[in-house]
């Protein structure tokens, strides 16, 4: 039996309080919602996968990813032991990943993990990436709380020296005016703003009079209407002069088609998570890049630092068409997070990979802390038809 073969599967739930609530138009939370994934090979090499099932992005629960994972579980033990098999079953099973992008993301993660281990890479390496170097920016989220919060967050931002804001919408005109009113008095020529309205609203007509009214040169806005409304969202990039950010409305890679008329108007929100993992979030990037569109390598609220170590490889696999980078938040949301040292933002927003010198080692380098009571395995699979010698 070949040394690379997956012994054994394990699916568990990540439950870890956050700090604060965080609030947008689609959802509330106050906790991860998250899947967690060990891959172990045949000589006991382990293998981490972590993803956000959303039923308002992908429509995913934790139900259906575990209902997946029951599904194709012995199927992946019994067929893939390299990055080759990886990609032909990845083929095989494309409609099956593209209705469970998240749940497969977990599982892909944690073999990849097992795989860059076993040959002593990092996962750049494993992936051919080039390697992690300097400083990754990332952006700051002002979610929808109320305006004394949210005073509150934009001045700890500003104080830390942050100059990339992403603010969500609420759909109440009166409380967003008095937010957007709030960047408007820092006048800093430096801040780039962006608004994240959730499908909002229900025509570009009614849209572009709401953005009007917030009076403010948002480089660009995400998801503002129902997804996949690409020609009304044209529209309202050509009418405010701004990009469109692509999230729900922008899933696979099959979708670029609707992108190719008017590359100028887009930018995608590639969540690692979402997207499927990160070998269809690699094959995005160059699809993207051939078109001529640009990328935010975005996150979902409550990742821990596994899918944070995750979008770094997938922005450094987009550092030329780079336009921003969200998430890294760790223990500024989280109560506690996987590893004692925290990947996470510092100052002004910035993740200094030379503070993280496991960042080198095979994988994606992370060494989990001993104490995991957040946790809690839920399925479990061993490869069948092999002698594994237990």
């Amino acid at each position: 039996m070949s040394n690379t073969a997956i012994l054994r599967l394990v699916l568990s739930q990540i439950s870890i309080p956050f700090k604060v609530k965080f609030r947008h138009a689609s959802a509330e939370r106050t906790e991860t919602s998250s899947i967690w994934v060990e891959a172990i090979s045949s000589d006991g090499v382990t293998g981490y996968g972590e993803s956000c099932p959303r039923p308002y992005v992908t429509g995913e629960t934790i139900e259906t990813a575990q209902g997946f994972f029951s599904r194709y579980q012995n199927k992946i033990c019994n067929e893939i032991d390299s990055l080759s098999t990886m990609h032909q079953w990845m083929v095989k099973y494309q409609i099956e990943l593209n209705a469970n992008p998240a749940a497969w993301c977990a599982i892909e993660l944690a073999i990849l993990d097992m795989l860059a281990k076993q040959e002593g890479k990092t996962i750049e390496s494993f992936l051919e990436i080039s390697p992690l170097q300097g400083s990754y920016q990332y952006s700051a989220v002002l979610g929808d709380a109320d305006v004394v919060s949210f005073k509150s967050s934009l001045a700890q931002y500003l104080h830390q020296g942050f100059t990339d804001f992403k603010v969500k919408l609420s759909g109440n005109l009166e409380r967003d005016q008095v937010k957007i009113a709030e960047i408007r008095k820092c006048k800093n020529n430096a801040l780039s703003v962006r608004v994240d309205a959730n499908n909002l609203w229900s025509s570009s007509g009614e849209a572009i009079a709401y953005l009007r009214l917030l009076d403010f040169p948002f480089f660009a806005v995400e998801e503002p209407l129902k997804p996949n409304s690409y020609s009304e969202l044209a529209v309202i990039a050509e009418v405010l002069h701004c990009k469109i950010i692509l999230d729900e409305s922008f899933l696979r890679i099959e979708q670029f088609a609707k992108l190719e008329q008017s590359p100028n108007s887009w930018l995608i929100n590639l969540r690692v998570s979402k997207m499927g993992g990160l070998l269809r979030s690699l094959a995005i990037i160059e699809s993207a890049r051939t078109l001529g569109i640009a990328l935010i390598v975005g996150a979902q609220v409550g990742e821990t630092s596994l899918l944070t170590r995750a979008g770094l490889a997938a922005a450094q696999a987009a550092r030329d068409i780079l336009k921003a980078q969200e998430g890294a938040f760790g223990t500024h949301l989280l109560e506690k997070d996987i590893c004692d040292l925290p990947l996470m933002f510092t100052k002004a927003g910035l993740l200094d990979c030379s503070k993280y010198p496991e960042l080198n080692a095979p994988g994606f380098g992370i060494t989990l802390s001993k104490k995991l009571d957040f946790i809690s395995p839920t399925h479990s699979s061993k490869k069948t038809g092999v002698n594994n010698g237990f």
